[in-house]
C-alpha cells in the first residue's frame, strides 16, 4: 500500500520545518553497478517558510511487509541535491554510511 501524498507532506513539514505544497510526483528508478538501487514514486513539494530551501523531496518504503511499517524519507532539495533522482542518491549514501 502506497502512502498518500499528505503523509509525505507531513513528514516534509516534521522532520525539515516550514510549509510544504506537493508540486508533482515523479517516478524515480536510480541504479548502482548494473543493479536497481531504488525504484518508487518521489513527490516533490515547494516549501515555503525554510530557511535554506524551496524544494523538498519525499518518499517512503515499507521496512516490514508483515507489519506495515515504513521508513519516511523526506530530503531537502539544497546543495548538490536538485532533482528526485539526486534526493534517493543522497538518501541511499547516508543510509549506506550509517550502516558502514
Amino acid at each position: 500500500m502506497e502512502v498518500s501524498a499528505d503523509q509525505l507532506r507531513e513528514a516534509v513539514e516534521s522532520q525539515h520545518g516550514g510549509k510544504a505544497t506537493v508540486i508533482c510526483a515523479v517516478e524515480v528508478r536510480d541504479t548502482f553497478d548494473g543493479e536497481v538501487a531504488w525504484h518508487g514514486l518521489v513527490y516533490v513539494f515547494a516549501l515555503e517558510n525554510h530557511p535554506t530551501a524551496t524544494r523538498a523531496y519525499a518518499w517512503s518504503r515499507v521496512l516490514d511487509e508483515a507489519t506495515g511499517k515504513r521508513r519516511f524519507y523526506a530530503v531537502l532539495g539544497a546543495g548538490p541535491v536538485k532533482s528526485p533522482t539526486e534526493a534517493v542518491r543522497a538518501a541511499l549514501v547516508a543510509e549506506h554510511r550509517g550502516q558502514a
